[in-house]
């Protein structure tokens, strides 16, 4: 059972961390400052995840 639970929070976890890559991308922010937003995600998933949604570039998202 902890096995299963852990999988899916590793899942959703990778989920997210495309999510936030791909808004990484669409946002207008210069290309030095996406590739290290990027990498911070990759090889931070979950740390690198928070500091985005908390400090990140927006992606291009008109209300």
């Amino acid at each position: 059972m902890g096995s299963t639970f852990n999988s899916l929070v590793g899942l959703i976890i990778l989920a997210l961390d495309i999510w936030a890559i791909l808004n990484v991308i669409k946002s207008g922010s210069t290309l030095g400052i996406k590739v290290l937003w990027i990498l911070l995600i990759a090889l931070l998933p979950v740390v690198g995840l928070v500091i985005w949604a908390i400090a990140g570039p927006r992606g291009n998202v008109r209300i």
